[in-house]
């Protein structure tokens, strides 16, 4: 008989063999050593949050306990501490698809006017948003269905709340060193834009 334990992970609580839980918080200990202090809290959930939606994705039907395998396949998914650890990516690296990446289709409330829709469209196809837009104008101009469309699309298509959310809208794999990268450049653009 395996001991079992509760972990809470962005709000959601999973049962983890205690090997598993091992497993995990020794990952998320050496993730989290390889970012600055001032980067951890906000990086750490953004992987916690990612964590809890892999495992989500392993618990279907009858299975609802996740083991030191599940964890491994995450940690593959997300990649090894050491793998990233103090390494600036080639170029190379970073256009290296592994096949992995999944896109799916969220409004943008970075890139809105109204709801987001057409700055998540843009995002997914890889367009400038303005493009749906014009689209949404014309089709409304000709016949007032584009308002309705874009109205149908703001109901339906979730906003894109989390980093991994917003990864995903644009097709980039949530991997550490994606991850590591990302909040490098935010931090380097806020940087300059108040000319420290």
């Amino acid at each position: 008989m395996k001991t079992m334990r509760s972990v809470s992970l962005a709000g959601t609580v999973f049962h983890i063999e205690e090997d598993a839980f091992s497993l995990l918080k020794t990952y998320l200990d050496a993730v989290e050593q390889n970012f600055p202090e001032h980067e951890r809290k906000e990086i750490m959930q953004e992987v916690e949050s990612r964590i809890a939606e892999l495992f989500s994705d392993r618990i279907k039907g009858d299975k609802k306990i996740i083991t030191a395998k599940d964890v491994n396949q995450v940690i593959e998914i997300l990649g090894e501490p050491k793998d990233f650890a103090n390494q600036e990516d080639s170029e190379e690296d970073k256009n290296f698809s592994t096949g992995n990446e999944t896109k799916r289709l969220y409004r943008d409330p970075d890139n809105r006017i109204l709801g987001g829709v057409c700055g998540g469209m843009g995002a997914y196809f890889k367009v400038d948003p303005i493009l749906f837009r014009i689209l949404f104008i014309l089709i409304a101009l000709a016949g007032g269905s584009g308002i309705i469309i874009y109205l149908i699309l703001w109901l339906v298509v979730p906003e894109a709340k989390t980093l991994a959310q917003k990864m995903e809208m644009k097709g980039e794999p949530f991997t550490i060193s994606n991850l590591k990268e990302k909040f490098k450049k935010e931090y380097e653009n806020v940087k300059s834009n108040l000319n420290l």
